[in-house]
């Protein structure tokens, strides 16, 4: 396919509707840029967005060509989009992020063979298709450990913990997850969890923002700090490294994020162990809106489109922090609007339910 020339007035293509495509669209109106979206669900929040939106399953193949007939260059907000889907898009139009990076990164086994087969240390795992390879899995990693699908999981959704030996009935165990391809992963003795959000061009021009400190609960992310408090300076730096080698292996065009696991050993030295890839912009990157010179949306767009890269440095060397509204607590949103320095984002979702996220705050502090 010859390359296009991406310009503003040109239209982007975004197949998913949630929060993220809202964002990377709303990013793209600053540009210029027209902004068609693709998803399934009439109530899309990138809908709202969007000058054209189609509204259809992701295995249409009509649907889709002619939406990557209609623009001019494709990208994804979330990586659970099928590789079919995925290589159909590509035959139309320039896809970035890649399907082989969606590919590598959308399944958990072949994600953490990727990143050890860089030299990048991750928690120890095995693949689990069978009761048996359960059993098996389970005696070469011992206990605790996670059971998770290989794919389409997210905030702690398709995973179970494993903590004694007195779950012991494999075959019930292994059909909770209805005979879907798992990974059983060792438990980290992690101090905090931390991520790298990063944009990478085609030219191989790299950019990363500041390492981010996360804190979750029930396994959804509720509060991120920027920079990471408290940690060595050549750990950031080690962190930042980790991110740009994974980017340049996949030959990465856009922006993702590396969760990792920091480990403190009995001597304070800290070490770094990868979690997992996010082929996209990231939750933990909505700092950047008002907290970096450039957001991870902008840097997205200017990536997807061939544009220079813009500056991810903080803005004004403030302090950051981000913190997402679930469920109820948009509810708030009034007493946000009247906090000084509190920068309100909701995402226009209908209904409230517990574990859904419905918008987010950032704060700047000296």
């Amino acid at each position: 396919m010859t390359r296009k020339t991406i310009e503003p007035g040109c239209t982007l293509g975004i197949v998913g509707g949630g929060q993220l495509g809202r964002m990377i669209a709303l990013a793209a109106a600053n540009y210029g840029l027209k902004v068609h979206v693709y998803a399934p669900d009439a109530d899309s929040p990138a809908f709202d967005a969007a000058a054209v939106v189609t509204c259809a399953p992701y295995d249409d193949a009509q649907a889709l060509t002619a939406f990557a007939d209609s623009v001019d260059v494709v990208t994804y907000e979330f990586e659970n989009i099928p590789r079919a889907t995925a290589d159909l898009l590509a035959r139309h139009a320039p896809l970035h992020p890649s399907a082989s990076a969606l590919a590598t990164t959308q399944d958990r086994l072949s994600e953490k063979e990727f990143i050890n087969g860089l030299g990048i240390p991750t928690a120890p795992f095995r693949a689990v298709d069978t009761p048996d390879d359960l059993a098996r899995a389970l005696d070469a990693i011992g206990l605790p450990a996670v059971l998770k699908t290989r794919r389409f999981g997210y905030d702690g959704k398709g995973q179970r913990i494993l903590r004694t030996q007195g779950e012991s009935d494999r075959n019930a165990i292994f059909a909770e997850f209805g005979g879907a391809p798992l990974i059983l992963e060792g438990f980290v003795p992690f101090e905090r969890e931390v991520s790298v959000v990063a944009a990478r061009a085609e030219d191989g021009s790299f950019s990363a923002f500041d390492l981010c400190e996360n804190e979750h609960r029930d396994h959804i992310l509720a509060l991120t700090r920027v920079p990471a408090p408290g940690l060595k300076p050549e750990t950031a730096e080690a962190a930042i490294a980790i991110a740009r080698r994974i980017a340049d292996a996949l030959d990465y065009v856009g922006v993702l994020a590396v969760e990792m696991f920091l480990v403190r050993e009995a001597d304070g030295a800290e070490r770094l162990v990868v979690n997992e890839i996010a082929p996209r912009v990231h939750n933990s990157g909505h700092w950047t809106i008002e907290g970096a010179l450039t957001s991870q949306f902008a840097q997205h767009v200017r990536a997807v489109c061939g544009w220079p890269l813009g500056e991810g440095a903080r803005v004004g060397g403030l302090r950051v922090e981000m913190r997402n509204l679930i469920g109820d607590e948009a509810e708030g949103w009034r007493a946000l609007l009247a906090e000084p320095g509190a920068h309100l984002h909701l995402y226009g979702k209908g209904e409230a339910r517990p574990g859904r996220k419905m918008g987010h705050v950032t704060r700047l502090m000296p």
